[in-house]
C-alpha cells in the first residue's frame, strides 16, 4: 500500500510533465527571467553521466529515470550498476527513505486534500463532473470518496498508464523503487535534492480550478496521452535526453508555462544540493530523464559551474524498437 501512495505522488512530476493542453496561464506572472546558456550543442544521447572535475576527489553519477516503465522494458546497463558501486550515497528527487514511513504517508493523504472545505463538485459544471465521477466509476473508485482530494492527484490515477494493483501485480516498474532498494541492499546512503512539502507548494500554487479543468482534459484525452506516454517510452529507451526534454516543455505539449516552476527552477535549485554532496562523498543522482537535456537542464548547469560530464552509456540497439 505504502508503495502504490508513494508511487502516485512520484508521478504528479512526470504526469504533469506529459499533460497535454497546459498553458500555464496561471502562473505566466511568476515567470522568472531566462539564463545565458553558451553552450547549445545537443547533448551525446545517454542516460548515465559521469561528473568530474571542479576540485572533486572523486567522479559522481547522474542516471535519468522515468518514473514508470512496462517491465519488460526495464533495463539498468552494467555501467549504471558499477557507477551503483563506486558511489557512498544515491540521491533521489526526494529523499525516498523518508517517504517509507507510515507515518509520512499519512501526512502525505493529509495534504492531498484541499483546502477550506472545497468539493470537486465546486469546480466543475454539471456536465464536466459527470465526466470525471463516469471515469472513476468505471475504474470502481466513488466519486464520493475522491471529493476533497486535490484535483492534480486525481490527475495522476487517470493516466491510461496506471492502472490500479500494476505495482502489486508486477505489470510496471518504477526506477526510483527498483534503485532504492539497491541502495539498500548495497548499504548507501540515501538522499534528496528537495522536500516533499517543497514539491507539494509546487502544486498548490496552481489554482484548484485549473487543477480540475486539467483532470477533465485529461481524462477526454486519454488516448492521445497514451500516445504521448509511447512516444515518451520510445525516447526513453533511446536515451534521447534532448528530445525528452522538448517534449514535455513545448508550449501546449508538455508543461508549457509551467516550464519555469515544474522544471527550471528546480533544476536550478538542485545544482548547490549536489555540488556539496559531491564534493562530501561519491553520490549517484537518479532523477526524471527530462531533468538533464535542455539549456536550462542540470547537465548544462554542472558544465557552468566548472563540472566536467561524460557520458557512458550507448543505446542499445533493442532499445531502439518499442
Amino acid at each position: 500500500m505504502i508503495r502504490n501512495v508513494l508511487l502516485t505522488f512520484i508521478l504528479l512530476t512526470g504526469i504533469i510533465s506529459l499533460y497535454p493542453g497546459s498553458s500555464g496561464s496561471a502562473l505566466a506572472a511568476n515567470r522568472l527571467p531566462a539564463v545565458a546558456v553558451q553552450d547549445t550543442t545537443p547533448l551525446a544521447n545517454s542516460l548515465l553521466w559521469e561528473i568530474s572535475g571542479n576540485a572533486l576527489q572523486a567522479p559522481s553519477y547522474l542516471f535519468g529515470t522515468i518514473h514508470i516503465i512496462d517491465k519488460d522494458k526495464f533495463f539498468l546497463p552494467e555501467q549504471a550498476l558499477q557507477a551503483i558501486d563506486k558511489s557512498s550515497r544515491m540521491t533521489f528527487e526526494i529523499n525516498m527513505e523518508d517517504m517509507s514511513d507510515m507515518g509520512m504517508m499519512m501526512s502525505l493523504v493529509t495534504k492531498a486534500m484541499m483546502n477550506g472545505g472545497v468539493k470537486l463538485r465546486d469546480l466543475l459544471s454539471e456536465d464536466d463532473y459527470k465526466v470525471v465521477e463516469d471515469y472513476f466509476n468505471d475504474k470502481g473508485l466513488p466519486i464520493m470518496m475522491l471529493e476533497r482530494i486535490k484535483p492534480m492527484f486525481l490527475t495522476a490515477f487517470a493516466s491510461p498508464d496506471v492502472e490500479a494493483g500494476s505495482m502489486d501485480d508486477g505489470s510496471i516498474k518504477s526506477y526510483e523503487f527498483e534503485l532504492f532498494d539497491r541502495a539498500k541492499e548495497k548499504g548507501l546512503e540515501i538522499g534528496g535534492l528537495e522536500t516533499v512539502d517543497y514539491q507539494l507548494s509546487l502544486f498548490d500554487s496552481i489554482p484548484y480550478a485549473e487543477q480540475a479543468k486539467m483532470l477533465v482534459e485529461s481524462i477526454q484525452m486519454n488516448d492521445e496521452g497514451s500516445d504521448q506516454f509511447t512516444q515518451m517510452m520510445d525516447m526513453y529507451l533511446k536515451q534521447d535526453i534532448e528530445s525528452m526534454h522538448s517534449m514535455i516543455t513545448e508550449e501546449g505539449q508538455g508543461v508549457g508555462g509551467y516550464e519555469r516552476m515544474l522544471v527550471e527552477n528546480r533544476n536550478r535549485n538542485w545544482i548547490p544540493v549536489m555540488q556539496k554532496m559531491m564534493a562530501d562523498q561519491p553520490t549517484f543522482f537518479a532523477v526524471g530523464a527530462g531533468h538533464l537535456g535542455g539549456p536550462h537542464g542540470v547537465l548544462r548547469l554542472l558544465m557552468q559551474s566548472g563540472y566536467t560530464v561524460k557520458p557512458l552509456l550507448k543505446p542499445m540497439p533493442q532499445t531502439q524498437k518499442m
